[in-house]
């Protein structure tokens, strides 16, 4: 029941919509129950089972009057114009009630349809918003290839079940309360019958979907690690050749895939048990109303007409292709709600960086580290760190890998929430700041430039809407980029591939760089920029660094100590320690590790 009311809870987010299809598929019942009805008091009638009825009642609401007045007009049908007449003005109210039926069916579909893509929608702009939400420590807990499955395959599983169960859910459990009510009229000892079977069915149904959920769960999650060992594959192609490790990663998949089709055969099985059981178990009832209701008709022991047996018999037959579709529905639900539970994990993961309260719209004096300690887990990366960088000065972070320096560069825009200390920006704590406040004032470069399958000019002019074809220009020759952007096939609209993959490393770099010179931030954050580049391309890169960097603070980590000589400070880190601080001349004199570091770098 939970599962159905989860499923229901976003459909019902569009609330107008599924109130319109309640009300046509509400009048497409009761049309359909009229065309029925129809038959038994002409049947009546014409074979001279009821006599004909002279007076007609009063209006009134209640079914005994619209029967009798119906009687009263086949009547006179019958008395003035004979039976064939009757027969005639029957079929057509038939056919006249099952159009109507038909275009409120088609009506209540018409509503369904924005009530079904727009929960679909929904999920996928909450998804993706909360992925734009969610801090950078999530992604780095998480496979990137299971958040994909869930922001796709999952997302795809939940609108089969929106579009194959909501409407079904709407519009079948209303049609069997009507079609019920009116055999409760027909006959309600022969009703109650059905209802104590009816249940029963319902428990071997859940019986057998009981573990449909936990299988779909499994399925969706082998479906996520298929998926990551795929873009693993093909972000790492060349290195999958180089080392000869096909076979390796193609074992690898292999046995995913088969897993996975291990898991879909039971879970496509169990779901196919449905309609043909669902069946099985509606002609067994229907056996047995025929065989306990012929019963008490032929031992007179109910007032049932012969006709009126087998009007109870026809509308009860109505009931079982509902509740067939109920069947299958509670199954997809079942699959649909493992689904939901996995895009869930993402909606309701916690937003650890809280959105601070205040806007700073310039950058005056400085920014400090103030007793900075913190850890991924158990493990500290960064042991009471304290560093000032004053407005306009570079400072330099060396050190081997794993030493915190990318961390400590990370604290500054939020990436990471301290818990041990501060970090202050002219004297302001960034937790007290607006994000948006926050991150407008940095610029950020990185090692492995991050550009968009897009244009040149729209990854330059990336989050800048107004920039203009002259601002976006400019910003490429300060970068050393605008020569060899005239040279593309398209200049500026050259589409560069997934991930800049047309262009050179040091294009990219150099495209990534004339994207920080045109959002002009006062702070450049600069994570090994030139460290994967050739020397041509490093010293056209450094000279574009260095024109960015010109009356602007830069925090640089760097592994090539060529690039940071020129730095007002270099601070040495080690194990999540400032060990040495001082500038490059300073540094060499005292003799320690920042000259074994730079006498490694001179063979």
């Amino acid at each position: 029941m939970r599962d159905i009311l989860v499923v229901l809870r976003y459909a019902f987010s569009h609330k107008k919509y599924a109130v319109l299809n309640l009300i046509f598929n509400m009048l497409s019942v009761v049309f359909t129950l009229f065309s029925f009805t129809l038959v038994v008091p002409f049947l009546q009638i014409l074979f001279e089972k009821q006599q004909l009825v002279t007076e007609p009642a009063a209006w009134a609401t209640s079914v005994d009057a619209i029967k009798q007045n119906l009687f009263y007009l086949l009547s006179q049908i019958i008395v003035e114009q004979g039976k064939f007449a009757a027969l005639v003005v029957v079929s057509v109210l038939m056919i006249i009630g099952t159009l109507l039926k038909n275009i409120f069916a088609y009506m209540a579909s018409y509503y369904m349809a924005p009530v079904m893509n727009g929960t679909v929608r929904d999920f996928q702009k909450r998804i993706y918003d909360k992925i734009m939400r969610l801090p950078v420590k999530f992604f780095s807990e998480e496979r990137k290839g299971d958040i994909m499955a869930r922001a796709s395959g999952d997302i795809q599983e939940v609108k089969f079940t929106v579009t194959n169960t909501v409407e079904v859910l709407m519009r079948d459990p209303m049609t069997i309360v009507f079609y019920l009510l009116y055999l409760i009229y027909i006959s309600s000892g022969l009703t109650v019958f059905v209802l104590l079977v009816i249940p029963i069915i319902g428990l071997i149904i859940g019986k057998i979907g009981k573990n449909l959920k936990r299988k779909s769960h499994q399925a969706q999650e082998k479906a996520g690690e298929i998926l990551t060992v795929l873009e693993e594959s093909l972000g790492g192609l060349r290195i999958v050749k180089a080392f000869n490790a096909e076979k390796q990663m193609l074992t690898r998949y292999r046995k995913l895939t088969d897993k996975y089709f291990e898991i879909m055969n039971k879970v496509t099985r169990r779901n196919s048990l449905s309609s043909p059981l669902s069946e099985f178990l509606g002609t067994a009832v229907i056996s047995g109303v025929i065989i306990y209701g012929g019963q008490l008709i032929l031992n007179s022991e109910s007032n049932l007409s012969g006709e009126e047996f087998i009007m109870f018999i026809v509308i009860f037959s109505q009931i079982l292709n509902p509740a067939k579709a109920l069947s299958k529905a509670y199954y997809s639900i079942k699959k649909g709600a493992a689904s939901i539970d996995r895009i869930n994990k993402v909606l309701d993961a916690e937003e650890e960086i809280d959105n601070g309260t205040q806007d700073l719209e310039h950058f005056q004096y400085q920014i400090e580290y103030r007793n900075v300690s913190f850890k991924y887990g158990d493990e500290y990366v960064l042991k009471n760190v304290n560093l000032t960088i004053p407005k306009g000065k570079t400072v330099a972070l060396v050190g081997q890998s794993g030493s915190g320096k990318s961390t400590l560069a990370d604290l500054l825009p939020r990436f990471y929430d301290l818990e041990e200390g501060e970090v202050l920006i002219d004297g302001i704590n960034v937790k007290g700041l607006k994000l948006k406040s926050l991150r407008r004032l940095m610029g950020n470069v990185n090692q492995d430039p991050i550009l968009f399958n897009a244009s040149i000019a729209e990854n330059i002019a990336f989050g800048l809407e107004t920039a203009s074809q002259a601002d976006i220009e400019q910003a490429a020759r300060i970068s050393n980029a605008h020569e060899f952007i005239l040279e593309t096939e398209n200049g500026y609209a050259t589409n560069i591939g997934d991930r800049g993959s047309k262009l050179s490393g040091g294009q990219r770099q150099r495209i990534s760089i004339a994207r920080a010179v045109l959002n002009n931030p006062p702070v450049m954050i600069l994570d090994e920029a030139t460290s994967a580049l050739d020397t041509e391309s490093e010293r056209l890169v450094q000279d574009a660094l260095s024109k960015l960097m010109q009356n602007r603070t830069s925090l640089v980590i760097a592994h090539r100590l060529s690039t940071i000589k020129n730095a007002d400070e270099i601070c040495v880190m080690h194990r999540g320690e400032i060990i040495e601080r001082g500038t490059h001349a300073e540094l060499l004199a005292k003799g320690e590790t920042y000259k074994k570091l730079h006498d490694l770098q001179a063979f």
